[in-house]
């Protein structure tokens, strides 16, 4: 059994309110010490009617959740599927819906974690001593496709499956004539991008901006369906661990790594609020040292982008007319 987390840190009795009687499903949820994974314990575990538990490779680490949880009396299901894989997501809507009593999910989590090792965007590799340049060609040219896959994986699960996932259960909320709301798992990186990580940055800015389009399209359902956008800094997972004393990777943010169990209370604290609160907004996830015993202060920011248009005097003052 590859299931490590400390159960019992993902009760949250104060915010059960957040969940409790919902319909989750949760995309990404089947990484070991992952954050999908947390967010499936504090649902099951704070009074959920059913969780969801979505992955596409991890499927040990995946039913090993769905086990534990299902021995805390969650009624809790695995769902494998890729999400960029069209035909592949749709499939999983009827199984979905079927066990969830026959309606589809009332609270969806976009969570993908994925994220990219790192390269160095716009720089060519660097020379090696007495390599023949037809060496060095195939070198880089292989560097450069091993680069733009690695960010197109990322780019593929954070644009288009959090867009699919979000066609498909809008879709079958407003058919069903049910309330639903969706949270979509973004990173700091969208507005202030680390190196090495392109994709990764593009496509959580991408992330941020579901919301408003959403809501945008649903015209007269609109009310039907809520969602908000979360940008979380450093969490450790198997992921970030190796970056865990390295402050030149996230000391700018915060004093240390956030565990999975501390951003999930927070994360509850938020999802508690009302939702016409958080509707249609973007929260940033605040790390701070404490000024009194604790060790540091999570505190959550709302984020707005304030747009601008100037006129070009140039081109105002001599428009092209046709």
């Amino acid at each position: 059994m590859t299931y490590t987390a400390p159960t019992d840190a993902f009760r949250f009795d104060q915010y059960r309110s957040a969940v409790e009687a919902k319909r989750v499903f949760i995309t990404g949820a089947g990484k070991d010490g992952g954050i999908g994974q947390a967010f499936a314990l504090s649902a099951g575990l704070n009074g959920a009617a059913s969780v969801g538990v979505h992955f596409h490779r991890s499927y040990e680490d995946g039913f090993d959740l769905v086990n534990q949880l299902r021995a805390e009396g969650v009624n809790a299901f695995p769902v494998q599927a890729d999400v960029t894989n069209l035909r592949d997501l749709w499939a999983s809507r009827s199984y979905v819906i079927e066990q969830m009593g026959g309606l589809p999910p009332n609270l969806v989590i976009c969570n993908s974690g994925l994220t990219e090792s790192g390269y160095s965007f716009g720089r060519a590799l660097k020379e090696e001593e007495g390599e023949p340049s037809a060496v060095r060609r195939a070198r880089v040219r292989q560097h450069f496709l091993d680069n733009l896959d690695e960010s197109r994986l990322v780019l593929d699960t954070k644009v288009d499956g959090f867009l699919a996932s979000t066609h498909l259960w809008a879709g079958e909320a407003v058919h069903a004539n049910e309330p639903i709301q969706f949270v979509y798992v973004s990173s700091r990186q969208a507005i202030d991008p680390g190196q090495s990580v392109p994709g990764y940055a593009i496509s959580n800015w991408a992330v941020l901006q579901l919301p408003r389009v959403l809501k945008v399209n649903l015209g007269r359902s609109a009310d039907l369906v809520q969602s908000f956008s979360l940008m979380f800094p450093f969490i450790r997972t198997g992921m970030t661990d190796q970056y865990a004393d390295n402050d030149r990777v996230f000391g700018r943010w915060q004093p240390r790594m956030l565990e999975p169990s501390e951003m999930a209370q927070a994360f509850m604290s938020l999802l508690a609020r009302p939702g016409e609160e958080t509707d249609n907004g973007m929260f940033e996830l605040m790390v701070d040292p404490s000024d009194d015993d604790a060790d540091i202060e999570l505190t959550w920011r709302q984020v707005k982008f304030n747009l601008a248009e100037e006129h070009l005097a140039w081109s105002a003052e001599n428009p092209l007319r046709f």
